[in-house]
């Protein structure tokens, strides 16, 4: 996967005009993880999903996400959905850093 920057924008130095583009320092696989840890033990925690009526732990699989439309009552939203919306933001993100660059364009 290529590496998209966080910011692009133009740098004008007197006559001479160049594009600038801001780029993450390291990719995802380079970045360093920490795990939490008890201070007195040394041992690695854990963190469990419980569930919040009956106090039982829940499997992998049967968490979701969903949202609140009344108190106590949830619209369970797939992962499908989900990626659709962060690819939205993504476009229109993409568009507005396009329309930016056009728009000093055209002052120039």
């Amino acid at each position: 996967m290529s590496r998209r920057a966080f910011w692009k924008d133009y740098l004008k130095l007197s006559l001479v005009t160049c594009p600038v583009a801001l780029y993450p320092a390291s990719s995802k696989s380079q970045k360093t993880r920490f795990h939490q840890i008890n201070r007195k033990t040394g041992n690695r925690l854990r963190q469990q999903m419980v569930d919040e009526e009956t106090g039982r732990a829940v499997d992998t699989d049967n968490k979701g996400r969903g949202y609140e439309i009344a108190k106590g009552k949830y619209v369970e939203i797939e992962p499908e959905q989900i990626d659709a919306i962060e690819s939205r933001h993504a476009h229109d993100r993409d568009r507005q850093v396009r329309a930016r660059a056009a728009d000093r364009q055209a002052l120039l």
